[in-house]
């Protein structure tokens, strides 16, 4: 399928996406300062950093009776809550108070992931568009936009509370265009009770795309700070570091979006594990800035399609009525790489070093391709 028509069959889950990368990519421009304000070390920053997977994972649980209570207008409240929640951890004077505020604005943001994925896997099963790769690739321009203007709004002095307030204005903007006209005919049986045995793929696609998310939180949370103090850059110097994972996952993402009429979803995802473990690897033993931008680069690639098509494999390989609970629960075990990430990533770097902590991210990624065998032996059994 071209650009154009499907953009015209995203048009309402385009915005929410949108809405979800500008926080988390002006948040990762303005980490060192946030940090720096609460008075955190690594290990402190990275347990502060749990409450906004604490936030997610709870709120992914909820997300489908929240999508079902709400109706056409789910994804736009799910952005108009976002904008406001997340203004919460900015104005925190201490480490108590900035991790309850972090708790709900990552709880609207995964409210809000499940949310739009679930709809946008509905729009895909009704339409047989290949979407996800287009949409995710939206979040990660609009996380790479925002934390490089971010990082140049921070390097002229202009105080977060005031970006994140535009940004809250945004994403009204962006809550009134999420709002659906109208939503796929239910499925017979939709409301599936929770008793029923969900398919395998939402535990193997949760734990691949749990790597993924590691990978990506480790380089939203942790790059610019590596850039900053481990190869001595400055602030616009350092924002480039998670603007480079934006912009490249944005461009992984679009070239995902026609490589999947030629390669499988399952042979993609391999060659894109291997792809981030080899970015962070290289984002470790970075000498300079200018490497290190390299090995983000090269690990948004790889990063970009991990969860798009691993969400579109569990669609794909799930009976209709259970979709929205299947996208659901590999969601939650994929966001507790948000869990995990953040407490491992910080014990390792307080310990041995920031570099450590990519080489970890690396090794760990490279594990993906093993949990795809049992997805592999699904997909087959399903095409037979």
């Amino acid at each position: 399928m071209s650009l154009a028509p499907a953009i015209r069959l995203s048009r309402r889950t385009l915005p929410a996406f949108a809405t979800v990368g500008i926080f988390w990519g002006a948040f990762a421009a303005y980490t060192p300062q946030l940090k720096a304000g609460i008075e955190a070390d690594d290990g402190t920053w990275g347990l502060v950093l749990l409450g906004a997977a604490v936030g997610s994972i709870s709120a992914m649980w909820l997300a489908p009776r929240f999508d079902a209570r709400f109706g056409r207008a789910a994804m736009a409240l799910g952005c108009v809550l976002l904008g406001l929640l997340f203004q919460a951890p900015i104005w925190a004077s201490t480490t108590l108070v900035f991790t309850a505020a972090m708790v709900l604005a990552g709880g609207a943001a995964g409210l809000l992931d499940v949310v739009m994925n679930a709809r946008l896997s509905s729009i895909e099963a009704k339409t047989g568009a290949s979407l996800m790769n287009l949409n995710h690739a939206t979040f990660s321009l609009a996380y790479g936009s925002s934390a490089l203007i971010a990082g140049l709004l921070r390097d002229g002095g202009t105080a977060p509370a005031l970006t994140f307030a535009g940004l809250g204005l945004l994403a009204f903007g962006f809550g009134a265009l999420a709002r659906q006209r109208e939503l796929p005919p239910p499925v017979k049986g939709e409301a599936t009770p929770a008793r029923v045995a969900l398919p395998r793929v939402a535990l193997w696609g949760g734990l691949i795309i749990l790597l993924a998310f590691l990978a990506e939180q480790a380089t939203e949370a942790w790059s610019a700070l590596h850039i900053e103090r481990t190869l001595g850059g400055g602030a616009a110097e350092g924002a480039i570091g998670p603007a480079m994972l934006g912009f490249t996952m944005c461009a992984g993402r679009l070239a995902g979006q026609f490589a999947t009429a030629r390669i499988s979803e399952a042979r993609l995802t391999t060659l894109a594990a291997l792809v981030t473990a080899a970015g962070a690897l290289l984002a470790a033993l970075a000498p300079t800035p200018l490497v290190a931008y390299a090995g983000f680069g090269i690990l948004g690639l790889g990063v970009s399609v991990i969860a798009p098509m691993v969400f579109a494999l569990a669609g794909r390989l799930s009976p209709a009525e259970l979709r929205p609970a299947v996208i659901s629960r590999a969601a939650v075990i994929g966001y507790t790489g948000f869990f995990i990430g953040p407490p491992l990533l910080g014990a390792i770097s307080e310990l041995a070093g920031l570099r450590m902590a990519f080489v970890a991210v690396a090794l760990c990624v490279a594990l993906a391709p093993l949990l795809l065998l049992p997805i592999r032996a699904a997909a087959k059994a399903t095409e037979a």
